[in-house]
């Protein structure tokens, strides 16, 4: 029998809430039993991972400066040699000790989001260019309806940077620095901004 039209009435459009956070990181929010350890979480490595440990921090801010302490990031990279972690990976073999992908929720009192990673290799763009060494980031927050996509570059990479074929594609040429992380010691600072002055770039992925 069919139904009615207005019988199911489809629910309102919203933008990411608490849902995010209560579905992704579960012990986050207070809900514990359904994993044992959020997904993500933790050290992307363990000891016997290949590569040069760093510790990526950053934040997330509004258009009116302000930091979001309610976003969730995640990363996606690959390890030291240049190869992703996934099934699709047809040119070489992974490090298996290394996991390429982790989610981050913000500090809800500082807005911080922290991973431990290690720094990634090269690798090739669609034509067979090396891109410079990177990390893939994807955030959700209020005020976001769908999640957006960036990369992090490195700032000790400037000559790779330099011949980066992404990098290359960006026309305003003054809004590339919004893509480098600045590196000090073992740990890289990238803030993410989603408005106004200091736009971080985002990619139509």
């Amino acid at each position: 029998m069919v139904q009615p039209l207005n019988y199911l009435k489809e629910s309102p459009s919203q933008t990411a809430g608490p849902y995010v956070h209560i579905g992704c990181t579960p012990n986050f929010t207070g809900i514990h039993g359904v994993y044992e350890t959020d997904l993500g979480s933790g050290p992307m490595y363990n000891d016997k991972t290949r590569g040069e440990r760093i510790t990526i921090r950053g934040r997330v801010f509004d258009g009116s400066g302000t930091v979001l302490k309610d976003a969730l990031v995640e990363i996606w990279q690959a390890d030291s040699d240049g190869f992703y972690n996934s099934p699709s990976e047809t040119r070489g073999s992974a490090d298996p000790n290394f996991f390429g992908w982790g989610r981050c929720p913000a500090d809800m009192t500082t807005g911080e989001f922290v991973f431990e990673t290690i720094k990634p290799g090269k690798v090739p763009f669609r034509d067979g260019r090396l891109m410079a060494p990177h990390v893939t980031l994807w955030i959700v927050a209020r005020g976001i309806n769908i999640g957006l996509q960036t990369r992090m570059y490195f700032s000790d990479e400037e000559a790779a940077n330099a011949e980066d074929p992404v990098l290359a594609r960006i026309e305003h040429r003054v809004r590339v620095p919004t893509l480098i992380g600045k590196r000090e010691g073992d740990t890289v600072t990238f803030d993410i901004h989603l408005q106004g002055e200091n736009e971080t770039v985002f990619f139509d992925i």
